[in-house]
This record gives structure tokens, sequence and C-alpha cells, in this order.
């Protein structure tokens, strides 16, 4: 009889005990009682949230359901009513404190209203919210030079966005126009939006609607631990040469990915792939798109882009997420020869560049240099991730552990040769994690990945905190109840 994870069979009597001692150890140990709630021993923490007056998660839902788009999903059983938020904590309406291992989705890089942040926001806000880029205003050009300055060779002209949906849009636009060819390569298991063009390039069912999408072939996914080839990057990238040959005429407007695929799982590229790659599109005249809005920003420690961790630079990068630690704001970065293709008909971005959004993009650049949140991602993530490795070592139920920095994945699968996706288990331990303070994501293909994207000034203190209580859960799944 198979486990959870095939382990042991305990008679009821034992399966009961052992709960019982599981539960108690945590709650002596690990775990407060504020009011009945079980609340993790978090590291202290010098702020209180003011009192919530407003409606109730309750009443929030009701209204949502009635409201809004029923497209719009959430997690867990109950949803959250988040009403604060400071630095790496979130905070509900009861004024309980959350360690917030998400990141809005990789958005929050400097911490939730980091005052710097907050600060320039506001002053701009006071000062002038808007008015058009046809006019002229310091904020847009002064974050644009910022930008192209953490940016490699002649990549600085910037066109700038309200999202990663737009920004990418975009870049397959230019790429298109500079080109004269219309076919485009992106990965399988790759997310980069879902509007008209960028529902193309995206490759996963779930996100697809059936509309007219053309001009985007997908290559063969790299995946060092689902793919064919293993971490072998040189034979994946064979495939995008077939499809040069094969799927077009030879000529194509350009090739997009991200260096760590977010949305799919935290899917780290083979070593090799890239510049291999790189090396088939040039010779068939096409741009190297690099989608950095989720892996951009300092996210992964070694390197401020994620591009640049193999060795590789793109024609066009695109940003979002963590470059306004939450503002609606996206790029677009090229050289001036490419971005001089928008000038043969008029390109317009009403709030693209608007002040208060380049205001709060220069402070959070600003912020990641001054407080070293690059080598703080590096130090951490890479503690993180040899912890969560450990733990792999210990609990079969753990498939995979990737990513670099402070953008992790955990897959989970129920059996590892055959790679099973433990979906079920999934959402149970994210659900009981969220009971104990800690919020993670979820992604992959099958939702069997947990998304470890924190704020990038997240301690070792948090990640012993987010470290303890899934491990809890592994233990506790690995036997059969």
């Amino acid at each position: 009889m198979q486990g959870l994870i095939g382990r042991r069979v305990l008679s009821g009597t034992a399966q009961s005990l052992l709960r019982q001692r599981c539960f108690s150890q945590v709650a002596q140990s690990e775990v407060l009682r504020d009011n009945g709630v079980a609340t993790p021993r978090m590291p202290p923490f010098d702020y209180t949230p003011p009192p919530y007056t407003g409606p109730t998660a309750d009443e929030i839902f009701a209204q949502r359901k009635e409201y809004l788009s029923p497209s719009m999903f959430y997690f867990y059983n109950k949803p959250l009513n988040i009403v604060d938020g400071k630095r790496q904590y979130l905070f509900d309406e009861s004024g309980r404190r959350y360690l917030d291992g998400f990141g809005g989705i990789a958005t929050v890089s400097c911490g939730h209203c980091h005052p710097d942040v907050v600060e320039a926001i506001v002053n701009q806000t006071k000062r002038i919210q808007h008015s058009t880029i046809l006019y002229l205003n310091h904020a847009i050009g002064d974050f644009a030079q910022a930008l192209a300055s953490k940016l490699p060779a002649n990549l600085k002209v910037v066109f700038f966005t309200n999202s990663g949906t737009e920004a990418n849009e975009l870049a397959m636009l230019i790429a298109r126009l500079y080109t004269g060819s219309h076919d485009i390569i992106s990965l399988r298991n790759a997310y980069h939006g879902n509007a008209a063009g960028t529902m193309g390039a995206t490759a996963q069912g779930n996100w697809k609607f059936n509309v007219i999408q053309s001009g985007v072939h997908h290559a063969v996914n790299p995946d060092p631990y689902r793919g064919v080839f293993g971490a072998d990057g040189e034979k994946y990238a064979n495939d995008v040469q077939d499809l040069i040959d094969f799927g077009t005429s030879g000529h194509v407007a350009g090739f997009m990915c991200e260096a760590i695929q977010g949305v799919g799982g935290i899917v780290e590229l083979a070593q090799g792939y890239l510049p291999a790659v790189y090396n088939s599109v040039k010779k068939a005249g096409g741009l190297f798109i690099a989608d950095e809005v989720q892996c951009g920003f300092a996210r992964t420690g070694s390197n401020f882009w994620g591009f640049e961790g193999h060795g590789v630079v793109p024609d066009i990068v695109t940003m979002a997420k963590g470059i306004g630690n939450g503002i609606p704001l996206g790029a677009v970065v090229t050289t001036p020869e490419v971005a001089e293709v928008l000038t043969r008909r008029n390109y317009f971005n009403t709030f693209g560049g608007n002040p208060v959004c380049t205001a709060a993009g220069l402070a959070v650049l600003k912020v990641i240099e001054k407080e070293k949140l690059q080598d703080n991602a590096f130090v951490v993530g890479s503690y993180l991730k040899e912890r969560l490795n450990a733990l792999k070592d210990k609990y079969e139920l753990i498939g995979d552990v990737r990513g670099r920095g402070l953008m992790l994945g955990v897959e989970l699968v129920t059996d590892r040769e055959l790679k099973t996706p433990a979906k079920a288990e999934t959402v149970h331990i994210m659900e009981k994690m969220k009971d104990l303070g800690v919020l993670v994501g979820k992604g992959g293909f099958y939702g069997n990945v947990f998304r470890i994207t924190p704020p990038l000034c997240f301690t070792k203190d948090d990640a012993g905190i987010a470290l303890f209580k899934p491990a809890f859960f592994f233990f506790f799944l690995s036997y059969q109840f």
C-alpha cells in the first residue's frame, strides 16, 4: 500500500499518536497561540500596523464575486484579506503578521512600503501626478539614464510601459519591424503575457484562449529536470535550428525567453543553451529578446539580470514587476539602431513614463544599490537553496530544488522516478503553511511547484522560518494517514 510518498504505513493508533506528537512539538517549540490562532515564532519586527476598520474578508469576497471578473482566481480555501505590509511582512485584517515568500509574484523588490520609495511617490504626486510625454519632465529622463547604466553594451534607449505584457508586446513589434520578418521563436512552458501577441509567445495551454495567435514557434524547453535531454543545453538548441530550417523561410524576427521561467515553475535554462541559440537566431537575421520581467532587478543574486548568467547580450530587454516595487511600470530597452524603427509611424503610450511611476522606479534602483540587495539575494538565496536541498535529501516528496538567488522553486512529486506531479500535496502544504504564517506562491504547468520569490530584504532568520514549516509538513505527509 502506497503512502503519499510511499514510505511508511502506520496503524490507526500509531497514526493518531504521531499526529498528536507532531502538532504538540510544533505548538511547544515553534508556534505561539494568540487567541487560538497558531502563529510561528518570527524574528522580532519593530512595526505594528494601525487598527483596520474596513470591510471583512467575507464582505470583500462577496463584493468581488458580484462586481469583478469571474476569471480572477485566488489562493487558499479562505482567501486572505491583506491590509498592510512592511518590508518582508504582510498583515491581515486582524493584525496577524505573515512572512511574505511570494513578493506579490516576484514584484516587491525593496520590501513592502519601503520609506524611500513611498517618499519618492508622495513627493512626485504632490508636485505633478500626470501630464504627458509631449511635455518635458525630468523624472522620465532621470530614470531612463539610471536604467541604461545597469545594462551592457549599447542597450540604452528606453520605452516605458505599464506592465510586462505591454513590454513584451512592444518588443515583439519592434523585432518584426526591424527585421522585416514575422516569425518569432519562444519556448514551450514559457509565459510572456496574455495580450494578442504575447499569448502567442506563451506556451502553456491553461493561459491560451482559442483566438488567432500567428507567427510564433515553440521550441523544446531546455528543462534540466523534466526535459528530454536533461541538462545538455546544446542538444536542446538543435531544435531551434530545426524550427528555423523547417518552420520558417529561414529568416526570423527574433527569439524570446526568460533566463528562469517564472510562471512555468522556476525553470532554469540548461547551461550552454542560450549561446548556441543566439548563434542560430543571429544567422537567421533575428533579434534576441530577454524577458526579465520576473528574474531581473537583482533577484537572481549572482547578476542584476538573468541573461547575464548565460554569457549573452540581448538586442532587446523587457522588464516590469520588480522595476517599481509594486507600482504599475514596465520598460523595453534596446539599442539606438533598433529603436529607430518606431519612428516609421506614430508610437505613443499615454501612461508610459508617467512621472510618479518613473520617480518610483528611480527610487527602487537607488534602494537596491544602497542596501546591497543583490548581495543579500545571493547570500540568503544560496543559504535557502542549500537548506532546501537538504530537505530534498530527506523527503522524497521533493523532486527538485532549483533557481538562483531569491527566485527559487521546489517541485513536489509523488514518485521520483516517474516525476508524477504532487498536485494535491502542494495545495495541502501551501494551505497549512499559510495557517502557520508563511506565504509562498504556486506555479508550473502541473501546479506542483512552490515559487519562492520574497522581497530582496529577506533575511536568513526569515529563511529559517520558511524552511521549518514545509519541513514539518513534508514529514507529516511521509506517512499514510
